[in-house]
């Protein structure tokens, strides 16, 4: 392979990546979207969509797009179940997106296998301290991509 094919092949697992991670962050935006609704929390299409745009950064970024909700919610009704129920709904989506969401849209998309994005970031996270959680996913999608590759180099092309 020369350097030009290398760029190609990385460059296709990562974009397959980012497609896969659009659609997470679709289909979280649209799980807080219904849950908010349904709790008639205040800026329900705001807070959604924040979320959306906070699932780009892993860990964090899930994290920081349930303050906003929690908030208005305890302003909003002016009690704590409400927001209690906006964090139960925030753990809710975390763990189907964590376990499920995630690893299945990695393996239709980027063909990663759901145990090995399941298992992968949390092994770089005792490896490469703070940056393999974050960098897990894309580096999936690229040595799955190569290893596809050496899979399949030499077959003909149907």
């Amino acid at each position: 392979m020369n350097i030009d094919e290398h760029l190609r092949l990385t460059g296709r697992a990562l974009k397959d990546w980012l497609i896969a991670q659009c659609e997470d962050s679709l289909v979280v935006g649209a799980l807080w979207y219904i849950g908010l609704r349904l709790l008639r929390v205040p800026l329900a299409p705001l807070w959604a969509g924040l979320a959306a745009l906070l699932q780009f950064v892993p860990h964090l970024g899930p994290a920081l797009g349930m303050v906003a909700p929690t908030v208005a919610a305890a302003i909003h009704f002016g009690d704590w179940e409400h927001p209690l129920y906006v964090l139960m709904l925030y753990a809710g989506i975390a763990v189907l997106d964590a376990l499920a969401l995630q690893p299945y849209l990695m393996k239709r998309t980027a063909k990663v296998p759901i145990w090995a994005s399941i298992v992968a970031p949390i092994v770089l996270a005792f490896v490469i301290p703070f940056w393999g959680v974050f960098l897990a996913p894309p580096l999936l999608a690229v040595v799955y991509a190569y290893k596809w590759h050496l899979e399949h180099a030499g077959r003909p092309v149907n």
